[in-house]
């Protein structure tokens, strides 16, 4: 008899509660232990933000009883695919994955059903699957609240701003800008706002953020009053930019993740703002549903979210913004970073 991970949709409007019954489980011997295996199949570890999440999330699981084993693909779509073997073959008794290629991974949520593992989806959807569960923030409110910022800030003239958008193989990434053409569309409409030249930066790397803004300076020129950068990977080459042009600090730019860094940048005056995402709640968060799954536990989400194959029940964390302003209240108050760290001479 194979065991039933029921995922239970809470609807917000109408607070009735809809048991929807997932077929996982069986043919994982530790998914109904005392102490399950938790596999954790990470994009990679070459980023600060995911060093955090990483840490968060095993210290979380220890603390409920579980075990955890970690594997990073180094951006590695082939490698994160075979990442997923490796631990299925380990008899884990719940899957976790942040994909590198939200599509490629579909794969890797299918090799685990047929093990009968259930799947979380960690930050980034994953498409065309069944999965099971997906847990991250508003992403859409993300965009919204970069684009927002910089609409506020420099309200009162005819802006000139240069985007630049993430990676597409990130869902995420269509996500953020979803929220940033929410507020930035009816600003252009109005002649607030004029883009002068966005672009995708694969792999979210920051020498493509280099190349996107120095090609927006040869198209453009140096008159630029924005440069709206989905996270703070991509503020870091457009702000070593900035200052080889000798705009750093005169030209506002966003981010998104409150990594040190940025956040050293945001008080040096570098950097105007970025989103912090509470990653200690994700991580516990993530880590609590990954045992109560292994262990077919029944989990509450709040909503469903489209992945191209089915209507995955999804929980929405908030996200709030950081700048010099609310840095006390935000990152340093959470303990995400110490001031000594963010104000170091």
């Amino acid at each position: 008899m194979k065991a039933r991970l029921a995922l239970v949709v809470l609807s917000l409007v109408l607070s009735l509660l809809i048991g929807l019954t997932l077929r996982r489980g069986a043919g994982a011997a530790t998914g109904v232990s005392t102490r399950p295996l938790i596999g954790l199949s990470m994009d990679t570890l070459e980023v600060e933000r995911w060093q955090h999440d990483r840490d968060l999330f095993v210290a979380r699981a220890k603390e409920l009883g579980a075990d955890v084993l970690v594997v990073s693909a180094n951006g590695s779509d082939t490698r994160q695919v075979q990442d997923c073997e490796a631990l299925i073959n380990n008899r884990i008794g719940a899957l976790v994955i942040i994909p590198h290629d939200g599509a490629a991974m579909a794969k890797g949520v299918n090799l685990a059903h047929e093990a009968h593992i259930p799947v979380l989806a960690y930050d980034r959807l994953i498409l065309n699957c069944d999965l099971d569960l997906y847990l991250t923030f508003d992403n859409v409110r993300v965009g919204e609240l970069q684009a927002g910022y910089l609409v506020d800030k420099l309200k009162g003239r005819k802006a000139r701003i240069v985007r630049l958008l993430g990676s597409k193989t990130d869902n995420n990434a269509f996500l953020f800008k979803q929220g940033q053409d929410n507020i930035l569309n009816p600003a252009i409409a109005r002649g607030d706002i004029e883009i002068v030249h966005e672009d995708w930066c694969d792999g979210w790397r920051p020498e493509n953020a280099k190349k996107v803004l120095n090609a927006a300076i040869t198209k453009a020129g140096r008159n630029i009053d924005a440069v709206l950068c989905s996270a703070d990977i991509l503020s870091a080459g457009a702000i070593q930019v900035l200052l080889e042009e000798g705009l750093a600090g005169k030209v506002l730019v966003t981010g998104q993740d409150a990594d040190l860094s940025s956040c050293q940048r945001i008080v040096e005056g570098t950097q105007a703002m970025t989103i912090y995402k509470p990653i200690k709640n994700l991580a516990n968060t993530a880590a609590e549903l990954a045992v109560k799954m292994a262990r077919r536990e029944v989990i509450v989400a709040k909503q469903e979210l489209p992945n191209g194959k089915t209507s995955v029940p999804s929980i929405f964390l908030p996200v709030h913004v950081v700048d010099k302003d609310t840095m006390e209240a935000t990152v340093i108050a959470d303990g995400f970073h110490t001031r000594e760290s963010i104000y170091k001479p």
